[in-house]
């Protein structure tokens, strides 16, 4: 156990003083930093360069809607409405707008029955913005018509009243909890992968450096392996606490209170919740860093490590893509198989616990496949490792690996 202890301290600081991983880990802190400021960014950027509201002319010439339009400005809208009664051509519209007096201009000719509307502008950016002028103009009408009936302004309001509508959703939707749960799965796929990586990277480093040959003369091959494994672990699991932490300190300080509400349901972010991302955390990483340090140990160049990894993290992407498939399509079976295959599991788990709740027997069996499995591998790999690891010059067949897991 000391022993243990030893190469797991040893790896962490070696670890912490790279700096290569300070400076990546600094970066990723400062951009989540910003990411939460870009509102207030684009707030500020706003505040130095306003826009000016568009303004619209309406010339009613023969006085068709007295003063009844002026009430316009009064809705709320960020278009600011003038009003003339002379007579404006079309060509002295278009001169008006060209010269940027006006965003637009609305020409109201008599036709008798109803009135004409030309609206005159220099380009029609949005088809939303005639229909809701139309509507107003057609509104702002049959109201004037309605009152020259006898009709008080009060009758006016209750016919013109808005019907209250309240929509009753049989099936919750849970598309923004998909992408949270979605985005949930990448950072901890990166942590993973990221963390276990490091593994074969220290090991190579370390047969380089001729370290290796120090530690297996004072401590077991076994206790090399899982004291690795521990120490880079735990760097990992502090780094993706710094993440949490800056992320939830970043959201209390730069962003609006609430502004996550109608985006997802905070509330399902539960500690059974956090326990189970953190459980699938230390699992998949301790699998995959065992295959790594398994294949850290085959090669003695650390140019080589890249691809005698490329097995590995081949397996890693086809674990990530399961879940994000089964992300997509919660109801087929392929969700629960992601959930239970160890390479997917760590990633697809945490999604289906969100997602639907009470799956705690789904979660024990995930565990339990989960854990042999990292038995199994850590099984192989320490006696691969304990064969390997002195090996110097060419990189290991797979035969070769196969002899030395034969040998006693």
């Amino acid at each position: 156990m000391r022993d243990f202890i030893v190469v797991a301290k040893f790896t962490a600081k070696e670890m912490l003083k790279r700096k290569s991983f300070l400076i990546s880990n600094l970066i990723i802190l400062i951009l989540i930093v910003v990411g939460f400021n870009v509102p207030n960014i684009i707030e500020k950027f706003k505040g130095s360069d306003e826009i000016e509201a568009e303004k619209i002319l309406i010339v009613d010439k023969d006085n068709l809607y007295g003063e009844s339009l002026k009430s316009i400005n009064e809705i709320g809208l960020e278009t600011k409405f003038e009003f003339k009664n002379e007579e404006v051509s079309v060509e002295t519209a278009k001169k008006l707008v060209q010269d940027e007096n006006y965003n637009g201009v609305i020409l109201i000719d008599n036709l008798g029955e109803r009135p004409y509307f030309q609206y005159v502008v220099e380009s029609l950016t949005n088809s939303g913005e005639i229909e809701q002028l139309t509507q107003i103009l057609d509104s702002a009408y049959t109201n004037l018509k309605l009152m020259n009936m006898g009709l008080t302004q009060e009758q006016l309001i209750e016919i013109n009243e808005h019907v209250e509508m309240q929509v009753i959703q049989i099936e919750e939707d849970n598309f923004p909890m998909t992408l949270i749960t979605m985005f949930a799965s990448i950072v901890l796929f990166y942590a993973i992968y990221f963390c276990a990586y490091q593994v074969s990277t220290s090991i190579t480093t370390e047969k380089t450096s001729k370290i290796m040959e120090t530690l297996v003369t004072s401590c077991k091959p076994r206790t090399i392996v899982l004291g690795k494994t521990a120490g880079i672990g735990v760097v990992g699991l502090l780094q993706v606490i710094a993440i949490i932490v800056t992320a939830v300190i970043s959201y209390k300080l730069f962003l609006p209170e609430n502004i996550l509400e109608g985006i997802f349901d905070i509330s399902k972010i539960t500690p059974q919740f956090i326990f189970v991302v953190l459980v699938y955390f230390i699992l998949g990483y301790i699998l995959y860093a065992l295959l790594y340090a398994l294949t850290g140990s085959t090669v003695s160049k650390p140019e080589d490590v890249q691809s005698a990894n490329s097995p590995v993290a081949f397996v890693a992407v086809i674990g990530f893509y399961l879940a994000y498939f089964s992300m997509m399509n919660p109801e087929s079976s392929l969700n629960k198989f992601a959930s239970i295959l160890p390479v997917s599991s760590p990633f697809s788990m945490p999604f289906r616990f969100v997602n639907e709740g009470n799956v705690w027997g789904d979660f024990a069996i995930s565990i339990g496949v989960l854990v042999l499995t990292i038995v199994l591998v850590a099984k192989i790999a320490i006696k691969i490792y304990s064969s390997a690891i002195l090996h110097y010059g060419t990189k290991l067949s797979l035969k070769d690996l196969f002899n030395f897991y034969k040998q006693k």
